[in-house]
């Protein structure tokens, strides 16, 4: 399928690896040129000369903290008038409600909630003089069903799309989407970390924890960064200008629920 994207050019945030990586492989594939983002230069030179030699696209790198204001100057001085935009960052650590004070949910915010806003403020006026954008944000599936021990994820990732709920509608009139796209457990360097909590915390191996977790998922496995790559894509393409404002699920049935 044409996702009629060829040419267009897209900022991908956190896409040296995981969720990110999967999101900037499928845009390539489509003919999208990119700019790439993420803290480690190492790993993000690597899947961009990775990225360049099999899509054959162009791939600006860009290594810093996207949850930063610096990091956000560094970003957007080189994604200038992009077409579209796909909003990333690792979520804050696990924890317990006792755990968490002011500055945790501040670093939270910054990161899940605020970042993302900057950047869409930043780099929406463009798309709209065009009649034509789309933005994709990374959430997780703890905005529709939370999660206890990833409160302030839940808590900044709520925020955001509460955010996008509003803005969404302000700026479809201009050919502009805004969507938001929720993995569930995916097989990435979170879900490592997140079974080493659940390895630890219960005394069992991490093929136990890795186990136990996937048992909770219907597909009866953890979903990978192609699959999510490949709906983001879609989210992007010619054919998703009538979505507006919507979160998508991509959790293998996990969220049990009838909407």
């Amino acid at each position: 399928m044409d996702l009629g994207l060829r040419g267009k050019r897209a900022l991908v945030c956190a896409s040296s690896k995981g969720l990110g990586l999967g999101c900037a492989e499928s845009l390539a594939e489509a003919g999208v040129d990119l700019v790439m983002n993420a803290r480690g230069e190492e790993a993000l030179e690597a899947a961009a000369a990775d990225i360049r030699a099999r899509f054959g696209v162009s791939v600006t790198t860009v290594a810093a903290d996207v949850t930063t204001q610096n990091g956000q100057a560094d970003v957007l001085a080189a994604s200038e008038g992009v077409d579209i935009l796909v909003t990333n960052a690792g979520g804050p650590p696990p924890g317990m409600w006792t755990d968490w004070e002011r500055d945790d949910f501040i670093a939270a915010l910054d990161a899940n909630m605020l970042a993302p806003i900057a950047l869409m403020k930043a780099l929406l006026p463009s798309m709209m003089e065009k009649g034509w954008g789309r933005v994709v944000n990374i959430t997780s599936v703890s905005v529709k069903a939370p999660i206890a021990v990833l409160g302030l994820s839940n808590s900044a990732r709520a925020g955001l799309t509460g955010y996008v709920a509003g803005t969404a509608r302000q700026v479809a009139g201009h050919g502009v989407t805004i969507n938001n796209l929720m993995p569930g457990i995916h097989a990435t360097d979170r879900a490592i970390a997140l079974d080493t909590g659940v390895m630890n915390a219960q005394g069992i191996s991490m093929d136990e924890a890795k186990a136990q977790r996937a048992a909770t998922i219907p597909a009866g496995r953890y979903g990978t960064r192609q699959e999510f790559g490949a709906a983001c894509a879609f989210m992007c393409s010619q054919y998703a200008g009538f979505m507006v404002g919507q979160n998508v699920l991509l959790d293998g049935g996990a969220v049990n629920a009838t909407l």
